[in-house]
Formats: structure tokens, sequence, C-alpha cells
């Protein structure tokens, strides 16, 4: 029994023996953690170059090319019939640039509820009116307030008859103080009325066109 108790005890030592040998050999990062000893660094031999890179990482972004000015195309004009309205525009204007923007959404929104086709909404140029005033004393006048309109357009097509003195009704009700509503049928004028006039351009070009 002794002799039995024996051998498992020095096997047992021999397995203590060899793992501190393994130890030993085994680097300075193994045998002394991170986490046992904090004070002590053992990175400070490796190298730190591209620590804190990022951009790298990224993907690499693809060179944007120049692109052609796109024209803006005419939206096709929708012929009235008996039953039916042609296109036209629903102008809204005022000088308070909210008012007339959200009276423009809700134009808009109730066409969608109505089920009314909107072919095109858009911005016109916003128009500057300069106010002039006369002093009681005196003939030179001098400016006293600057008005600026602003103009939104909500482009509807194929308005049914039927349909149309509800929608009528429903924007009067709801249209605010100080707010221009016009409702006109669609001609080529509006969507030149949408660019800006270039007279010097224009000049230019009746010149080339008649030494030709």
């Amino acid at each position: 029994m002794n002799s039995v108790i024996l051998k498992v005890s020095t096997r047992r030592h021999a397995l203590v023996v060899n793992k501190a040998l393994a130890l030993q050999r085994a680097p300075s990062y193994i045998r002394f953690p991170v986490w046992a000893s904090m004070n002590e660094r053992h990175y400070r031999d490796r190298s730190t170059a591209g620590i804190g890179r990022w951009k790298h990482l990224l993907p690499k972004e693809q060179a944007v090319k120049n692109k052609e000015k796109q024209h803006v195309k005419p939206v096709p004009v929708v012929a009235a019939t008996d039953t039916e309205y042609g296109t036209l525009n629903v102008k809204v204007s005022g000088y308070d640039m909210t008012l007339v923007e959200h009276y423009s959404q809700y134009i808009h929104k109730l066409c969608n509820r109505l089920d009314i086709k909107v072919s095109d909404c858009y911005a016109l140029q916003t128009k500057t009116t300069e106010v002039m005033l006369m002093p009681e004393k005196g003939n030179k006048m001098h400016i006293d307030s600057v008005l600026k309109t602003h103009n939104r357009v909500v482009q509807v097509s194929s308005l049914s008859t039927l349909s149309c003195p509800i929608f009528m009704e429903v924007l009067l009700k709801n249209q605010p103080e100080g707010v221009q509503l016009s409702v006109m049928e669609h001609t080529d004028a509006d969507f030149k009325a949408r660019f800006k006039q270039r007279p010097d351009l224009e000049g230019l070009r009746t010149q080339i066109g008649s030494s030709q």
C-alpha cells in the first residue's frame, strides 16, 4: 500500500515540475499577463505604426463624373373633355413664405385624398416690390419697405367636373389670411415663367440670327 502511494506522489511531483519548466520557457506575455500586473508594459518593443488609423477601412469613393445639365421637360398638357378639365395650375401667392408653403402642401395632400392627379408641383421666382414714400416736405422719395411675393404652383390634370366645386369650396374655406389663390388653365407662357429670363442672351441670339 505504501509503495502505491509513493508512486502516485512521485508522478504528481513530476507533473508539477514539468509545468514549472514549461512556464519558464514560455514568453513573457504568457508568464506575466496584462491583468496580473498593470504597471509592467511588455509591448514597448512592438511597432505602433498604423494604430488609430481608420480611413483605410472605409470604401473608396468613386470619382464623381461631370454630369450634363438636365433640362426640365415640359409636362404633357391634357386636353379638356366634356366631363373633365384639362391641365390646371393652382397658384398660391403671398408675402409670408411659411403660410404659402404650408397651404400648397395642404392642397397637394387634399388632391391625394380626393384622387386628383397632381402632374407637377414647383415654386416660381420670388418677386420683390419696393414701397416708396414721399415726405410731407420735399420731393425726394425714399424706400420705405421691401415686399417679397412668394409663389407656389400645384399643377393638376383630369379634374372631374363633379368634384371641382367640392375641391374649390374646401380650398376657399381653408384659405389663410394674406394668401391669394388662383386657378387657371396651363399654357406655354406658364412653363416659360419657371425659368429666369436673360434679355442679354436673347439679344445676342437675335444678332446671331440676323447676321446669318
